[in-house]
């Protein structure tokens, strides 16, 4: 039998978003109370319904980021091929890469040793044990660490179009510069931001890895249920 993972952050109103987005809203639109004026169904079986609003960014909560998000004239979120949002995953434990630090091809290569794992064409997600010191407080959107390029380089090296991190970036909080989402644009490759429960996926081995976007007509990104598929 094999045992879901959800690495998913559960969306709720006014929840912490990156430091240079809006956080969600999400509120009740019409509850079962307010319903009953529309007098719907029938006098001896009345029929309710509730119904919420939600106003987000693509790119606020569990996302992945579309090519165009990273460069002008890349692929929207509906475009690009869905076998990109399934298939085989590892998870790299980076945990002591601390707050504000940088995750280099040291660690990488420390990390896939540590998990007996060939990294190649797989999804590669990266625990570092941020979500945990961090959620909900909005220190989660000053804190996390970040790739450097060259360890972003080496997973594109690899084969790795597809990369996940605990936070809400791969580029470590308060960077202008943004080093892995430029190599990211220049190598073809995008990634899940702000997954959790990674660390349940540590010493799994190799595992099957979902997260589907929304169809979002030249989306630059989009919200996913990203769930792993352990043996």
């Amino acid at each position: 039998m094999s045992r879901l993972v959800d690495l998913t952050l559960t969306i709720e109103n006014q929840m912490p978003a990156h430091a240079l987005f809006p956080s969600p809203i999400l509120i009740p639109y019409v509850d079962h109370e307010q319903a009953k004026a529309a007098g719907l169904g029938t006098p001896d079986d009345p029929f309710t319904y509730a119904v919420n609003y939600i106003a987000t960014l693509e790119h606020v909560g569990t996302h992945v980021d579309a090519p165009l998000h990273l460069g002008a004239g890349g692929a929207s979120i509906d475009e690009v091929p869905l076998d990109w949002f399934v298939g085989p995953a590892v998870c790299l434990d980076v945990s002591h890469i601390g707050d504000l630090g940088d995750i280099d091809v040291a660690d990488l290569e420390a990390a896939e040793q540590k998990a007996g794992v060939t990294v190649g064409s797989q999804t590669v997600l990266l625990y570092t044990g941020f979500h945990e010191r961090h959620w909900p407080e909005r220190s989660a959107v000053i804190s996390n660490p970040g790739l450097t390029a060259a360890a972003t380089h080496w997973l594109a090296d690899r084969g790795s179009r597809m990369h996940g991190v605990e936070g809400p970036s791969t580029d470590k909080a308060g960077t202008k510069d943004f080093p892995s989402h430029r190599i990211c644009r220049d190598r073809g490759m995008i990634h899940y931001e702000w997954l959790v429960n990674l660390d349940q996926l540590l010493g799994a081995g190799e595992f099957t890895l979902t997260g589907f976007p929304l169809k979002i007509k030249n989306g630059t990104g989009s919200p996913c249920r990203v769930v792993a598929e352990l043996a």
